[in-house]
């Protein structure tokens, strides 16, 4: 199993609009596109993206439906250089973006913001990647053992640097042993207080690569992964699991 993390979903509302925020913001470009009868995808990304960088899938449904965010995701988290956070914060406000949490109000370590359709955007500090690529995303778990236990056994995921132990919750990141910098990873945020989450419809899912779709679900399935739509059902073009709080994971394959 190649196991990168190829890219995130989110739902929106108006396809056009949301397209032309995430271009004209944070300067990305169209990677590819599938036109179905009942809804579109479009994947995006910046111009340099790396090789092993993670897109944004936007997914428009035609029947003009609205969306819940819900609590179990939390963000997506886009990379700035070190020295560029409030220049860049600062730009997308003189942009017109919504004000959501300045560089201020969080240390100066990181910020956010908000698409068009309520998605938080995270803006982190890295001295690698290009300018608004993916670092991360963000989902709630209510089990933090289950969760690392999750991704460990059955995606063969690691542990990587950035865990953040606080009073009241923990963070824990995790990506394949080998991936680059560049890569995405899962961030897990496990509050200590019990409580439970919303999976609304407005996020998707993540996506994972791997080099053999029927040989990666026959792996899944043995390691007691959720068996929730199979690649026959998705004509062997990718298939899905969940992880043990419901968020949904994609196994894809790339040429």
């Amino acid at each position: 199993m190649d196991g990168t993390l190829d890219h995130v979903m989110i739902r929106v509302e108006d396809l056009e609009g949301s397209l032309d925020w995430y271009q004209t913001h944070l300067n990305y470009e169209e990677k590819g596109r599938w036109e179905a009868d009942t809804f579109t995808n479009v994947f995006l990304g910046p111009e340099d993206v790396h090789e092993d960088g993670a897109l944004l899938e936007l997914t428009y449904n035609h029947d003009g439906r609205t969306y819940e965010i819900g609590d179990a995701w939390g963000h997506i988290a886009v990379r700035v250089p070190e020295d560029a956070l409030q220049e860049s914060y600062d730009q997308l406000m003189a942009e017109g973006v919504e004000d959501y949490r300045d560089p201020e109000s969080c240390g100066n370590r990181y910020a956010f913001v908000t698409d068009p359709d309520g998605h938080e955007i995270e803006i982190v500090k890295r001295d690698h990647g290009a300018k608004w690529s993916i670092d991360h995303t963000m989902i709630r778990v209510e089990d933090a053992d289950e969760a690392l236990g999750y991704w460990t056994r059955k995606f063969e995921y690691t542990e990587v640097p950035g865990r953040w132990e606080a009073d009241s919750f923990s963070n824990y990141f995790v990506a394949p042993e080998d991936a680059p910098d560049e890569a995405m990873k899962v961030e897990l945020t496990y509050n200590y207080d019990g409580r439970e989450y919303t999976m609304g419809d407005g996020w998707g899912h993540v996506a994972v690569r791997v080099d053999d779709l029927d040989d990666a679900w026959d792996d899944l399935m043995t390691r007691e992964a959720p068996d929730y739509r199979d690649p026959a059902s998705c004509d062997h073009n990718y298939a899905f699991t969940k992880d043990q709080d419901g968020h949904e994971v994609e196994l894809v394959t790339r040429d």
